[in-house]
């Protein structure tokens, strides 16, 4: 759910949780289908932590979410926040919270100035979101908290009229609701183009590598991506039989991520496979529908190419 609309997640958490009805089977699965099941979600570190915690969780703990608050947030992928409100949730243990959407209900209820990117504004919205929280009936107050960021103190056009707290709030009175919370700093946004390798076999096999864990798309599988076309051919040349000496340039291929543009340039390269033995860890033949997780804009690539 983290930086995802609820409505987008419904169906991957359907289809998920179908597949992986407990931890020790999402512990015991491939990070491949794990990855699979979540393309097209975005944030993949998040479903790497998954499987990661179901793993933890299955040799750690005996297949039991832990207890305790610092087990909890040992979790790989889990923070501060996150932990408080599952416990808060799960067991009606008193832990404040500060996703985002408490975050902007703080700042605007008590006008608090400055960015939550600054370390000061970040501690003075934790200690009132711990004043805030009560003694009793946590599990209740931790939920309407978050669904009222979500749902009234919205980002744009919040529905004041309907607010509960709306006598209090201080950017309601002040009329600054569209200036609190203050905005982080913006960057300048960034256009990154790349080119791509689309080698195809007479059988219709795409060849894939796995992206390295971190960065874009870590961990999952893509067409090989360089910096020039004269890059592309050579690699061609030295991994793939038969290859020319000039992969076709195809149509761009424009991919918008939160702080800056990609595009991608496929360039089609037919040819009789390897030139060596390819690691499938690292390297493989792609057919459809072979479960492996692929970006969205790469699955869409691999469909143009099979029609």
């Amino acid at each position: 759910m983290q930086q995802t609309r609820v409505a987008t997640v419904i169906p991957y958490f359907e289809a998920f949780m179908q597949r992986f009805p407990d931890v020790g089977t999402l512990a015991g699965a491939p990070l491949d289908e794990v990855l699979h099941l979540w393309s097209g979600l975005g944030y993949y570190a998040r479903a790497r932590n998954l499987h990661r915690a179901a793993a933890c969780i299955a040799e750690e703990h005996e297949g039991r979410f832990p207890a305790t608050f610092e087990a909890v947030a040992r979790l790989p992928g889990i923070g501060r926040s996150t932990a408080g409100a599952i416990l808060a949730l799960s067991r009606g243990e008193r832990f404040p919270i500060l996703d985002g959407n408490v975050r902007r209900v703080l700042s605007r209820h008590f006008g608090v100035e400055g960015s939550a990117s600054d370390g000061a504004t970040l501690q003075k919205l934790w200690d009132l979101s711990d004043a805030c929280t009560p003694a009793e009936h946590v599990n209740t107050y931790t939920q309407a908290v978050m669904d009222l960021g979500a749902t009234v103190c919205m980002r744009r056009d919040p529905s004041c009229a309907a607010c509960p707290v709306a006598a209090t709030c201080i950017a309601r009175s002040t009329g600054r609701q569209h200036e609190l919370p203050a905005p982080k700093p913006a960057r300048a946004r960034r256009l990154r183009e790349v080119f791509m390798l689309a080698a195809v076999r007479a059988d219709g096999g795409v060849l894939l590598e796995r992206r390295p864990e971190s960065g874009v798309w870590g961990g999952l599988w893509c067409l090989p991506e360089f910096h020039s076309t004269t890059d592309a051919a050579v690699y061609a040349r030295q991994t793939l039989r038969g290859a020319p000496d000039r992969p076709v340039p195809l149509a761009p291929v424009e991919h918008a991520f939160t702080h800056f543009d990609l595009v991608i340039t496929p360039l089609l390269a037919h040819c009789s496979g390897s030139a060596g033995a390819p690691d499938p860890a690292r390297r493989q033949w792609y057919r459809a529908p072979a479960r492996l997780g692929l970006p969205a804009p790469i699955r869409l690539l691999l469909e143009r190419l099979a029609q």
